[in-house]
């Protein structure tokens, strides 16, 4: 079937795919932990599979082989070898970019139509942005579970139960991350007079000699309160360089339990929920203790910010779509070393 003008279907087709490597770019910046994982190397694509696999290392006090010995005394050559997978879903995203064949012939010269389609794609391109930045503080229950499996499920606030990455908490607690409540830990709700004390908790629990937290990421309430916290000493913004997490997103420094770490907000004027237009940043009332050595986001390699498929057209309708497409998830080799600091 024709379309209303096909050159401007295929000028579509080719502003999209020219677009691909900014878009890409644009969402390791527009959100503070991807971006971190970017500057790490931590956004590793995958080819190819059913399902994302990634490789952890624990102990397993069951197998394990290091000992002191004296002499002669025999050695335990045991196979010590306590290496594993976790495995997660590959999730899909897409936004569509639509015009109608009576768009295409009011705009039929092209500069005209240039601008109206780049129109449509910078919206559509934000929306998603937007929608995966969202989600990757989620559970990845949303929408029927076809959500990326976000930091709720990664960090819960409970995290001594059920499975993540096909990896049950309560019989591994190697896979258990740290989740401190101010009321139930500390004896009264998060504050601004009490954060730094309970942020100090936390940060203690989650220092492995050299391994130890290095972004903070909160959400509006929290990085108010910590904020105010700060009022009295005035500690203003970290003026790193452009390469910094900070740079482009509200950001302090938390210096205490053995660590130096970014402390980043990612809320402003989400406002939350799951569905489509009113996506949420950071969860309300968290903030997560995140060691990004061992985070994650894998993106399929064939499937970063790029047209899906060819043309599309309803049987019925002059309308031409389309679809702007991601593919991946959200991973983590390390548990215990990850945690949350909850109301």
């Amino acid at each position: 079937m024709a379309f209303a003008n096909s050159t401007n279907t295929d000028i579509i087709t080719t502003t999209i795919q020219s677009r691909t490597r900014a878009l890409d770019d644009n969402f390791t910046n527009n959100n503070a932990l991807v971006q971190r994982l970017d500057q790490r190397g931590n956004v590793k694509p995958f080819s190819g599979g059913n399902v994302i696999m990634q490789e952890i290392a624990y102990n397993d006090s069951t197998t394990a082989n290091v000992n002191s010995y004296s002499g002669f005394e025999l050695i335990n050559i045991q196979q010590n070898s306590p290496i594993s997978a976790a495995q997660f879903s590959i999730c899909q995203y897409a936004a569509a970019v639509t015009m109608s064949g009576l768009e295409m012939l009011q705009n039929s010269g092209e500069e005209a139509f240039i601008d109206l389609m780049e129109g449509r794609i910078e919206v559509a391109e934000g929306q998603l942005l937007n929608r995966i930045g969202s989600d990757i503080y989620g559970t990845g229950s949303g929408n029927g579970g076809k959500n990326i499996t976000g930091l709720g499920t990664a960090v819960p606030d409970t995290p001594t139960s059920g499975t993540y990455g096909g990896i049950s908490r309560s019989s591994f607690t190697f896979w258990q991350s740290k989740s401190y409540s101010g009321v139930t830990n500390g004896g009264a709700a998060v504050s601004a007079a009490n954060i730094q004390q309970y942020m100090t908790a936390l940060a203690i629990q989650l220092v492995r000699g050299r391994d130890k937290a290095d972004l903070l990421v909160a959400d509006n309430n929290y990085y108010q309160f910590y904020v105010n916290s700060l009022q009295a000493i005035q500690r203003v913004s970290s003026e790193g360089s452009a390469k910094d997490v900070g740079a482009g997103f509200a950001s302090l420094k938390f210096y205490g339990g053995g660590m130096a770490a970014d402390v980043v907000l990612d809320g402003g004027v989400y406002t939350g929920g799951d569905a489509i237009g009113s996506w949420a940043g950071a969860t309300a009332n968290h903030m997560w203790f995140l060691n990004t050595s061992h985070i994650y986001l894998r993106p399929h390699a064939d499937r970063r910010f790029v047209p899906i498929g060819g043309e599309r057209q309803a049987v019925n309708q002059d309308a031409v779509v389309k679809l702007i497409g991601w593919a991946g998830n959200l991973t983590t080799s390390n548990c215990f070393l990850q945690g949350v600091l909850i109301a």
